[in-house]
């Protein structure tokens, strides 16, 4: 536990050594970068925040109120862009939508239009439109939850009392998800705070894209300690919005009742329908349909000049493969066991152990990474001939360190859940039996966490294959993987040869997608 919270606490307490050149470089930080830094990243939370809101909250209540065709159909497809990287979405757009893209060509030459058509896509608008795509199914999930468990009785008792359509919409279905929609969205504004492909691609100055050039191009560490130490004050309030929705949403829900065999959605025909369909669909359209498209335009006119260059692509897939492996299994097994010894010893230590461990997913890869080469830089310049230095950047040892410490919270959600569905009269029952211990574990728990635990090995397998900033700052020599080469190839404006990697990180993207649609379709 202590090895997974090290890097936040050696972030803060990089402010430990404060010296007269850690004040010169924060001063220096402020009257220069610092301030596009704070602004770039607030417009881009504030405009990600409107995209996801509008997109999600209007789809998740189209397809939950309403009933027209093709309803069944987007009530899973509108989870697809999450098997889509933001990263891999900018890639798409970057190249279809730039000046000397195929669509500002195609429409110079059809009308005889001159210059630019539209600003540069490579800016702050242009990533919050790709984070918008790639980011609302977490509002859109959340609130299709929360309409699903409590809108259609109360729009029925509405109706019952004489309020028009519009006036059930407003005043009672949308005003029941706004702890989901809050939840929701600061789910979305973490993520774009530890967004590092997008905004390096796009050229916005980010703290994650600041802290990645204050350690790597100046080889500041302070000035990359104090940058990390304010993103995370950043995400800090992110989670606590976030937490404080989430109870209240957890609160509102128990209070919640069955559907009932009148309140089913409504009806509708004509261009009401033609209207829901073509809200719900713009959102697939955009963030999965249309970057899909394009990159597989993109990797076969690539493949129709030069031939593939299959041995890499598998040294690649091999790479991500076996990172992505090692670190599930690592993580669920140690998910397994703080779960299963907050469940025997539902103590305080324990409660809070389980708690401070999950909270590493919020915290942004990029921090990570300077959370673990801090310590190091410290050791080395004090014990000079330490291997610390070599084991944890010239093996994969620091890598799956900074992976189990973003990730095991995924895996630990995903058994905790597994665990819900366990009463606790089961192990009481298995006491007086004499079972205990160990053996409660693996007679009584084990076969009724097999299924929890696959869903958390799945999970962790996408996260780390898909996670860029991390594997692009600690990855050993020779040690590629389908997300870094995808990054590198597609900056250096080779986006035929990154559509085989990209494309592959969406088809893995699709399992954990296929899983949760599923469970949609069952509820």
């Amino acid at each position: 536990i202590v090895l997974l919270a090290m890097p936040v606490l050696m972030v803060l307490a990089a402010w430990l050594q404060w010296t007269e050149a850690s004040a010169d470089v924060l001063l220096g930080m402020a009257s220069t970068v610092l301030p596009s830094y704070v602004v770039s990243s607030l417009g881009l939370c504030f405009w990600v925040g409107i995209g996801v809101i509008s997109m999600g909250s209007v789809s998740a209540a189209a397809v939950t109120l309403f009933d027209f065709k093709g309803r069944r159909t987007l009530e899973w497809a509108l989870l697809l862009p999450l098997a889509m990287p933001a990263y891999v979405v900018a890639y798409a757009y970057s190249d279809f939508l730039q000046f000397s893209g195929p669509l500002q060509t195609a429409l110079r030459a059809a009308f005889g239009w001159q210059g630019a058509l539209w600003p540069d896509v490579r800016s702050l608008w242009g990533a919050a439109a790709v984070l918008s795509f790639a980011l609302y199914p977490y509002v859109y999930l959340l609130v299709r939850a929360a309409l699903v468990e409590r809108a259609p009785q109360l729009m029925e008792a509405a109706r019952l009392l004489g309020a028009d359509l519009p006036r059930r919409i407003f005043r009672v279905a949308l005003p029941l998800a706004r702890p989901a929609i809050a939840a929701g969205t600061a789910l979305a504004l973490m993520e774009t705070l530890a967004d590092f492909g997008v905004s390096s691609y796009f050229g916005v100055t980010t703290f994650s894209t600041g802290i990645y050039k204050a350690w790597l191009v100046m080889d500041d560490r302070v000035a990359a300690a104090q940058l990390a130490t304010f993103l995370l004050l950043l995400v800090a309030v992110m989670l606590r919005l976030e937490q404080k929705a989430q109870a209240r949403l957890r609160f509102a829900s128990q209070r919640s009742m069955g559907r009932g065999a009148e309140s089913q959605p409504l009806k509708l025909t004509s261009w009401p329908a033609a209207l829901a369909l073509l809200l719900c669909a713009l959102p697939v359209l955009l963030g999965f349909v249309l970057p899909l498209l394009i990159m597989g335009h993109a990797l076969w006119v690539h493949s129709q000049s030069v031939a593939m260059d299959w041995l890499k692509f598998s040294i690649w897939m091999g790479n991500s493969l076996y990172l992505g492996l090692l670190t599930a299994v690592l993580a669920v097994g140690m998910a397994l066991s703080l779960a299963f010894s907050q469940r025997v010893h539902p103590g305080v230590w324990h409660r809070f152990s389980t708690q401070a461990v999950g909270l590493g997913y919020a915290v942004p890869g990029v921090i990570i990474v300077v959370g673990l080469l801090l310590p190091i830089g410290w050791l080395q310049q004090a014990w000079p001939q330490s291997q610390a230095g070599y084991w944890l950047t010239a093996t994969i040892l620091g890598l799956v360190w900074a992976y189990l410490v973003r990730f095991i919270a995924v895996a630990l959600q995903a058994v905790q859940t597994g665990y819900t569905r366990i009463p606790l009269s089961t192990d009481e029952a298995s006491r007086t039996l004499g079972v205990f211990r160990t053996a409660l574990f693996t007679r009584v728990h084990w076969p009724l966490l097999k299924r929890s635990t696959a869903a958390a090995l799945l999970l962790v397998l996408v996260d780390v294959m898909k996670e860029l900033p991390a594997t692009l700052v600690l990855r050993p020599f020779n040690t590629d993987t389908l997300a870094v080469m995808a990054y590198q190839l597609a900056r250096d404006e080779r986006l035929g040869e990154a559509a085989l990697p990209s494309l592959a990180l969406v088809l893995v993207g699709l399992l954990p997608v296929m899983l949760l649609s599923r469970t949609l379709r069952k509820t």
